[in-house]
């Protein structure tokens, strides 16, 4: 072959290969492993266009606002960053610590699903128990996964007269809902309820419905007693981290965290296959082994991942495990 032909050859295969690492030009200085990175509600992206993993966390700035910090990956083991994405700005509604960010693309753009927080409050629902505080889920908007995230407007996306935590988005025939927890502060057994949001998720069509409650999990414990204006005793059910599935067989499941021995993963499975359920709860937690409020994402590869916290106290980090869709339901490895 003569040296014309080779030194295009050449060429061609390292420009190739730049490319396909110019999407790492982040991987400088020092990386973090998993168990290193103290991150509660973990969520991460597989942003197939630069072969990037994202995985969000809660951060808060010296002066007290609520934010959002990303870490990036290419193989899911070696974490570098973190980069701050979102800031909760000055004017909104509620400007307080963040809890469970979750990036969703949607119709060409990225959508920011962040719990804001307050620590105004409404009232002491009962002795001993946390205060009435403003929360709800507020939705924020950026060109990347990789933000910055701007707001759609000024306040919260659900009821401001609910204590509301950890919105997802689902979308079902084309239409968006978010489906988020309804506090267990404010109505002792905690919900996870569904309201429709407008098409372009700057707001809210009609009212939420409940889907189910935490009780309905046979596996469930009560904490905190509460006594009722009658005097009855009943135990508070926590509601946490909603994030659903279609699995390959059609059926619509859905993660969720409350607590048994300790805190855990359930599965709710819709009879009708549809939001609208109803829902029923299956008898045991896939995860029970103190860790919580997961969401699954498919590897590069095409394998199903499900990332949660773990432990719940203490230097929570996230944990990575590899699910089976049976076509009715999801199994760990």
């Amino acid at each position: 072959m003569s040296l014309s032909r080779i030194i295009p050859s050449i060429l061609l295969v390292l420009s190739l290969a730049s490319c396909g690492r110019g999407h790492q030009s982040w991987e400088t200085g020092d990386y973090l492993v998993l168990d290193s990175i103290y991150c509660r509600d973990p969520f991460i992206v597989a942003d197939k266009n630069t072969k990037t993993y994202y995985l969000y966390r809660s951060s808060t700035t010296a002066e007290g606002l609520g934010g959002v910090e990303v870490f990036r990956s290419g193989d899911l083991e070696k974490w570098y960053g973190p980069e701050r994405v979102f800031t909760v700005p000055e004017d909104n509604s509620l400007t307080g610590v963040v809890w469970a960010p979750e990036v969703h693309y949607y119709k060409g753009k990225w959508y920011l699903f962040a719990t804001l927080n307050t620590d105004k409050t409404w009232a002491d629902k009962v002795e001993g128990w946390p205060s009435f505080t403003y929360r709800g889920t507020q939705i924020f908007r950026a060109d990347s996964p990789s933000g910055p995230f701007l707001p759609l407007g000024k306040d919260v996306t659900t009821p401001k007269d609910y204590m509301a935590l950890d919105g997802t988005l689902w979308v079902e025939d084309g239409v968006p809902f978010m489906v988020f927890c309804h506090e267990w502060v404010q109505i002792v057994d905690g919900t996870y309820e569904v309201i429709r949001l407008k098409e372009d998720l700057s707001g809210t069509i009609g009212e939420p419905s409940v889907l189910f409650k935490a009780s309905d999990a046979k596996w469930t414990k009560g904490l905190s007693d509460w006594k009722d204006e009658n005097g009855g005793i009943r135990k508070s059910y926590v509601s946490d981290g909603p994030f659903l599935y279609r699995t390959s067989g059609g059926e619509l499941v859905m993660l969720w965290s409350s607590f048994k021995d300790t805190y855990c993963v359930g599965i709710a499975r819709s009879a009708s296959g549809k939001l609208a359920g109803p829902w029923t709860c299956d008898d045991e937690p896939i995860i029970e082994e103190d860790g919580g409020h997961s969401m699954l994402f498919r590897d590069f590869y095409g394998n199903i991942k499900l990332v949660f916290h773990r432990p719940n106290s203490g230097f929570s980090h996230p944990v990575i495990l590899s699910l089976k869709d049976t076509g009715k339901t999801l199994e760990v490895l």
